[in-house]
């Protein structure tokens, strides 16, 4: 089975053919790294990364009260369902889901319990690109941001390489203006915070596909080794859990969170090849036999439709 090294883990896959509609994202992401807002709550939520990995004082809500603001806000939009609670372990854990919309993070959040504290990467201009983001995130806190270039810029520096004149301009925007996040000090950095707070007791959530998926029921193949090197190395758990009906949103819509038995590896400070490829292919068969083989989406009304979908863009 094909892997991922930890370098591409905090980056998106392959480049993506590009549309006129990708093309006008990699502009906002453009304009997000260079905005001196974004910047900032980037810095800050760095800082409060360190401060993890240095047992530091860091800035969060508590779990209880992030918790329940975040059930109040997902039942008040959507009918929740989840099935099988129980096998969440009350140790610390890594929670690997499926990915297929921006508020899947926020979803799992309102329904995992307060303690351990979960803590969730995730990128860093998507995260702090508005200012109702960079507002709630400052103070609630709980985010490793990661900062890499999305798949459709990639595109975008392949095709200038290519000789697509048109997008010469918007490359080198992005060669100069976005981090790539596969520098060494990044990287450690990473890894310092996650065994931190492995260490303390707390967990986290991670989406191994590394990008949005498409297709409810599907995943994008291959995980990311990164996405159980972690886990590996501090000996925790890993717990699959299948996201349904997340894809395509709308108001009252149901939404399911299943959640697996978890899966157990030795624990080893420097996992061989073997043992990460069995530990990823047990994640992907545990996170397929999760999902639907045969969604099919409701053929009903759907109010407030692209304000859901976009809510968290």
């Amino acid at each position: 089975m094909s892997t991922q090294s930890p370098e591409e883990q905090i980056q998106q896959n392959a480049p993506q053919p590009l549309t006129p509609a990708k093309i006008e994202r990699v502009k906002e992401g453009v304009a997000a790294a260079r905005d001196s807002r974004v910047r900032q709550a980037i810095e800050e939520a760095l800082s409060n990364t360190d401060a993890i990995a240095e047992a530091g004082s860091e800035r969060r809500v508590s779990g209880w009260l992030r918790r329940c603001l975040l059930r109040s806000l997902m039942h008040s939009l959507f009918c929740v369902r989840v099935e099988f609670p129980e096998r969440i372990p009350q140790e610390p854990a890594m929670l690997a889901a499926n990915h297929l919309n921006h508020i899947d993070p926020f979803l799992i959040l309102s329904e995992v319990p307060a303690h351990p504290y979960y803590y969730i990467p995730g990128d860093a201009r998507t995260l702090y690109n508005h200012w109702w983001k960079r507002r709630i995130l400052g103070h609630s806190g709980g985010v490793i941001p990661l900062e890499r270039r999305w798949g459709e810029e990639k595109a975008v520096i392949e095709q200038a390489q290519a000789g697509h004149q048109d997008l010469a301009d918007l490359a080198a925007a992005v060669e100069q203006d976005v981090p790539t996040g596969g520098d060494i000090h990044t990287l450690r950095r990473i890894d310092r915070a996650t065994q931190a707070i492995f260490g303390r007791g707390d967990g986290i959530i991670i989406f191994p596909e590394g990008k949005l998926g498409h297709i409810e029921g599907q995943l994008e193949l291959p995980l990311a080794r990164g996405a159980v090197l972690y886990a590996l190395r501090a000996g925790v758990p890993i717990v699959p859990v299948a996201l349904i009906g997340v894809h395509d949103l709308y108001f009252r819509k149901k939404l399911t969170i299943r959640f697996g038995k978890p899966l157990r590896f030795p624990r080893s400070k420097r996992p061989k090849p073997r043992a990460v490829a069995e530990a990823v292919e047990a994640l992907e068969d545990s996170l397929m036999a999760l999902l639907p083989g045969d969604y099919q989406e409701p053929s009903e009304p759907k109010p407030l439709r692209y304000f859901l979908n976009h809510m968290f863009w």
